[in-house]
Order: C-alpha cells, then sequence, then structure tokens
C-alpha cells in the first residue's frame, strides 16, 4: 500500500460521509411534510455504501454509494378534519421520518467524516516528518 493510498481511502470515506450528512439533513428538512394521499408524503431516505478494493492488500479498501435508497414504512396517518390538505374522510398523512434517528445518524456521520480529517492530518504530518528527517 503506497502512502498516497491513505488519502485515496480517506476521500472516498469523506464523500460517502458528506452524502449521508446531505440525505439526512435533507430527511430533516421534511420532517414535517404532509400530504394527502399516503403515496404522495415524503419518505425517509437512507444511503447504502459499499467497500471496494484501492489497492493489492486487505489494507486498501474504499467506501462507495451504491445507491439512496427511500423507507418502507408506512407514512404517520393522522385524522385533523380541519387541515386543509385533510382527504374526504379527514386525514392527512404524515412523513415517516424519526427527527431523533436522523440526529443521530446526523451525529455519527460528523464523527466518522472527523475521522477521516484526523486520518489525513496524521499522514500529511508523517509525511511531512520523513521528509524533516533528510535536511
Amino acid at each position: 500500500m503506497s502512502m498516497f493510498d491513505v488519502f485515496d481511502l480517506a476521500g472516498s470515506g469523506m464523500r460517502a460521509q458528506s452524502l449521508r450528512l446531505n440525505t439526512t439533513s435533507s430527511n430533516l428538512a421534511n420532517a414535517e411534510s404532509i400530504a394527502t394521499q399516503a403515496e404522495d408524503v415524503y419518505r425517509s431516505r437512507h444511503p447504502v455504501f459499499s467497500s471496494y478494493m484501492v489497492g493489492q492488500g486487505p489494507e486498501s479498501a474504499g467506501v462507495r454509494v451504491l445507491d439512496v435508497v427511500e423507507s418502507n414504512a408506512p407514512p404517520v396517518q393522522r385524522y385533523q378534519p380541519d387541515h386543509p390538505l385533510a382527504n374526504e374522510e379527514g386525514y392527512v398523512y404524515a412523513s415517516n421520518v424519526n427527527a431523533i434517528e436522523q440526529m443521530v445518524d446526523m451525529l455519527s456521520a460528523a464523527r466518522s467524516f472527523q475521522s477521516n480529517i484526523e486520518i489525513l492530518n496524521t499522514t500529511k504530518e508523517l509525511m511531512l516528518g520523513t521528509l524533516r528527517m533528510g535536511q
């Protein structure tokens, strides 16, 4: 494994966590959305990741995004006959986004992103230290 592969590995992790943060923020932004029909309401989205090999060794793998999938959980049905979007039976459908789960996911993604930054900084310092030894 080349020393420069570390930058590719950390970069792939940072791209994956960045998408995870964007997906989570989109979910939180639409958490209170309401629709007349269950098919029209916003559903929570989650990225699906996969590892891939960069080099020859088992330690040289990266992360890629396979897809962003929509949750299969049913939307929340609420009886609100006075709501302007209520159907003829008086129900509205709310998003299936769980704000608490999304906040935990956001914290986890931010920590993972931060860990990848630390990997980059440590590798950079090691490379600079190696160069300084030759002076």
